[in-house]
């Protein structure tokens, strides 16, 4: 039963989409999960893509996939890599996945020339979080991290004036 991490294909879309919503049922997610597997698609596989997966296989099965995107830290001046989803099927926990999940994101982190790599867990996913500080990983204190969504997010939109030029953003023109 070997184990095998390698990129995601458009082939793995609705094995990634059944991840994030039993990721989502799992963490008791406080929300309807609203992507589908062709937004998935999109984000992953699209023109422009938005994000990146890697997905882990045992004996040619999906067993597990992590999702993430490549940010910018104007305080390192390096990119930096963001895990949105990390994923393994129950029955395959305990085994050494999720490990090597992390591990594969932290190469890819390292080859990419990124300064950090960081993703958010909850408070109650006690085994998540032992494993993350068995791994060396902290718990940052000095952030809080603030969202925008639904109403708010559209009033403060709508109190944009159109697009600003450079001028208007306060940067130089040219």
């Amino acid at each position: 039963m070997t184990l095998t991490i390698r990129a995601a294909q458009p082939s793995d879309v609705l094995d990634l989409h059944r991840f994030i919503l039993a990721l989502a049922q799992d963490e008791e997610f406080p929300g309807k999960v609203t992507a589908r597997p062709d937004d998935l698609e999109v984000a992953l596989f699209g023109p422009e893509p938005a994000a990146r997966a890697v997905v882990a296989e045992r004996d040619g099965a999906a067993i597990g996939s992590a999702i993430y995107v490549f940010g910018y830290s104007t305080i390192t001046g390096c990119r930096t890599l963001h895990l949105d989803d990390l994923y393994v099927v129950p029955e395959q926990r305990d085994r050494g996945v999720g490990r090597r999940l992390l591990a594969e994101l932290a190469r890819i982190a390292v080859d990419g020339g990124c300064s950090r790599f960081e993703w958010w867990v909850l408070r109650t996913n006690e085994p998540a979080l032992r494993l993350y500080r068995r791994l060396g990983a902290r718990t940052l204190d000095e952030i809080d991290v603030m969202r925008l969504e639904g109403t708010p997010l559209a009033e403060l939109a709508s109190a944009a004036e159109g697009p600003a030029g450079p001028e208007q953003r306060g940067q130089p023109e040219g």
